[in-house]
């Protein structure tokens, strides 16, 4: 007798329900895999870097000779040692302490101490070795760390971004397991009564159902795609190199914490605050969650010093991060309601400070600055957010009134306000006066200016500022530290971080004032393109020039010369008039190659401040200038090589000092343009349109503009200037 065909839901049952069954547990185990890998990742990081630094540490060993044990353990007789041939750290390490006992004249005990010292210099030797990546030399123990560092950080990203979108899978795919488990029985679903086989069959329909979703596909996508990119091997030693390139701070950031060495740096770092001061700072709740960029631990700690102290001054070197401390204290301070922050500083940096705003925070920016600054003024107290005004703006601000509670305010460029009888030192104490909490920011060292340092400390501890006064007392940079520990925190560089590349790029951006501004206009309507870079650069009276004459002194007061490159010749001579008597040069094409030697010579020779001046195409190649530690662009180059090369004279063997490179560029001009093309993105022409003058320049001309700005066939200069012609609103270019 033939059998009766199975309904049709029946024959979904055995192999095809388990497959469906596999297939949504094979998605939640997929995310447990992503979800685990960060952790393993991070494991395998720690190992590749300690294998790193024990076989770095074990060459390093080989050369160490055994008197260096006597700076761990005074008092060793090491004369038989040598004598026997051990002449070497390695060599002690090398032998057991039975080999060692052989050697006459040397007992048991001295054995052990010998012992003991060499392995303990070797576990100093291992912690105080950390990987400083290379991108020139690109060494493949390096770019294994560097894949799974770059692994890690994809992996989490993706665990965090997916979370959401796992969650609503599991909950409604795995009330069917069960159902759907018995439907894939055929034996279990024979002897089912009727009512349980169609609810296998309802959950095997609903999981099904689940599994074809469009969600569950995307889902399914992103988890394949998210594990393929966990995978460290996946990546090319062109996208690691390339990655550290542009994002050397947080990749550094990320593996120092990986490892621990970040708390190490900032462990062994002297900030002169005492136990329970440190301990009350570090143990502060701090809310991180409308913050971009993940913090250093000293930059935590400097945060939560000023978080806790109210009012404080952060004086760390240059190059550490006080602006992301600043915002990381206005940020913490949003997140718990406290919304309004306003930072003053000098008109140049006011489109830093908001470029960074946006970069390391989820804050909103207002500029109160220029026209419109009293409406951002009142917006700005409406939404909450960070404001950046001026020194010469801050007693202007007409919608800003005297009962307004300013969460934080930050004093930026401290120094511009040490005078307390100058007007905009007075307008700056009064908006401290209406301030919940006040920091000041400062990258000069204040050891030897007790008289200055007062007046700033006057502006938030006057308490303390008369006894810093007093001066008799405080004598000394380690003395002074301490009694300023209540409101000052500075950190160096070679303490808090000992893996820093030798070169510190920066760029500082500026915004023209009124007359450079007009010089820019005058030449873009003249369709001068030297002309607008010439504008846009460190000329007679220009913000830029300023803004240079700030890092000359800066670096003067550390102790550091400078070298200060340009293309034009006007303003190596505005340049040179402007620092005075510690400029020399400049270096020219005219001048002689011996004459430019002289000069070098001289250069390294002067004691004190020296800032040597040169031509970009002549003093670019071909000299050695170590002496150098601080490098200045007055403006931006076509070819990214040729500032390379400039920045190369002093970044070379030979040079004991980490060196720091300043990019000087305008905000809204030619610079931005250049900057573009040496990085290869594209000209945000549609950017110059929304923001021309429509007024003047009527919809018609902006779109013929802006569709000829993208024409290849027409000469980049041509289209740049075009370009600006466009954003500044003068007629069709």
């Amino acid at each position: 007798m033939p059998l009766t065909p199975a309904p049709h839901g029946e024959r979904k049952t055995g192999e095809h329900a388990r497959s469906q069954v596999a297939r949504a547990r094979d998605t939640l185990r997929q995310y447990e895999s992503l979800a685990a890998a960060p952790a393993k990742l991070r494991s395998a990081v720690r190992g590749h870097v300690a294998a790193l630094a024990q076989e770095e540490v074990s060459g390093r060993l080989v050369t160490m000779r055994v008197t260096e044990l006597k700076k761990v353990a005074k008092g060793l007789r090491l004369a038989k040692l040598e004598q026997a041939g051990i002449s070497t750290v390695a060599d002690v390490l090398a032998n057991t302490r039975d080999q060692l006992l052989e050697i006459p004249g040397i007992g048991a005990q001295t054995v052990d101490e010998i012992k003991a010292a060499a392995e303990l210099l070797a576990e100093r030797s291992v912690a105080d070795t950390r990987p400083r990546f290379d991108p020139a030399r690109r060494d493949p123990r390096h770019s294994r760390i560097l894949a799974h560092l770059r692994a890690e950080k994809t992996a989490t990203a993706a665990a965090d971004d997916l979370r959401e979108a796992v969650h609503r899978f599991r909950s409604r795919a795995e009330p069917y397991f069960a159902a759907a488990d018995r439907a894939g029985s055929r034996l279990a679903m024979f002897f089912s009564r009727r009512r349980r086989k169609d609810a296998a069959l309802a959950g095997l329909e609903a999981l099904e159902a689940v599994n074809a979703d469009n969600e569950t596909r995307a889902l399914e996508r992103d988890l394949a795609a998210a594990l393929d990119r966990a995978r460290p091997e996946r990546w090319t030693s062109d996208e690691l190199w390339g990655d550290y390139e542009r994002e050397a701070a947080s990749i550094n950031t990320a593996l120092a914490k990986i490892t621990g060495a970040d708390e190490e740096d900032a462990e062994r770092a002297e900030d002169f605050v005492d136990a329970d001061l440190r301990q009350a700072i570090e143990t502060l709740p701090f809310d991180r969650s409308l913050l971009r960029t993940d913090l250093r631990f000293y930059q935590l700690f400097g945060a939560k010093y000023v978080v806790y102290q109210k009012r404080a001054i952060i004086g760390d070197e240059m190059g550490l991060g006080k602006t992301i401390q600043a915002l990381a204290v206005a940020a913490h301070l949003a997140a718990q309601g406290q919304r309004r922050c306003l930072v003053i500083c000098p008109a140049s940096v006011v489109p830093n400070w908001l470029n960074e705003i946006r970069k390391h925070t989820r804050l909103e920016a207002f500029g109160l600055h220029g026209p419109g600054r009293e409406e951002e003024t009142r917006r700005w107290l409406r939404r909450g957010g960070v404001a950046v005004t001026t020194f010469n703006t801050i007693d202007r601000l007409e919608s800003l009134p005297q009962r307004s509670r300013i969460a934080l305010l930050v004093v930026d460029e401290a120094h511009y306000i040490k005078n307390p009888n100058a007007k905009r030192s007075m307008a700056v104490g009064a908006a401290i006066g209406r301030s919940k909490r006040a920091l000041l920011l400062s990258g000069t060292p204040m050891e030897n200016r007790v008289q200055e340092f007062a007046s700033l400390i006057g502006h938030l501890r006057p308490d303390l500022a008369q006894q810093v006064a007093e001066g008799d007392d405080v004598v000394g940079a380690e003395a002074f530290r301490r009694t300023v520990a209540p409101v000052y925190l500075r950190r160096n560089q070679e303490d808090v971080l000992t893996e820093l590349p030798e070169k510190i790029e920066v760029e500082e951006w500026v915004q023209f004032n009124a007359s450079d501004e007009d010089e820019y206009r005058e030449q873009v309507r003249r369709r001068n393109l030297m002309g607008m870079r010439r504008a846009s650069s460190a000329t007679a009276g220009s913000a830029k020039l300023e803004r240079l004459a700030e890092l000359v002194e800066d670096a003067g007061a550390e102790g550091q010369k400078v070298i200060v490159f340009s293309y034009f010749l006007d303003v190596l001579k505005a340049v040179g008039e402007r620092v005075g008597d510690v400029a020399i040069g400049p270096i020219t094409g005219k001048v002689a190659a011996a004459k430019r030697q002289g000069m070098v010579e001289e250069f390294a020779r002067r004691e004190g401040p020296a800032v040597i001046l040169a031509q970009i195409e002549a003093g670019g190649v071909g000299l050695n200038i170590q002496a150098a530690s601080v490098v200045v662009l007055a403006e931006p180059q076509w070819k990214p090589s040729i500032e390379q090369q400039a920045v190369a004279r002093a970044h070379r063997m030979g040079q004991t000092r980490r060196v720091q490179v300043h990019r000087l560029l305008a905000k809204d001009g030619v610079d931005e343009r250049i900057r573009e093309v040496q990085e290869h993105k594209d000209l945000l022409f549609e950017h110059y349109a929304r923001h021309s003058d429509a007024k003047s320049t009527g919809a018609m001309a902006t779109a013929t503009a802006v569709a000829s700005l993208g024409d290849d066939s027409i000469p980049l200069e041509q289209r740049i200037v075009a370009a600006e012609r466009a954003r500044l609103g003068l007629g069709r270019p």
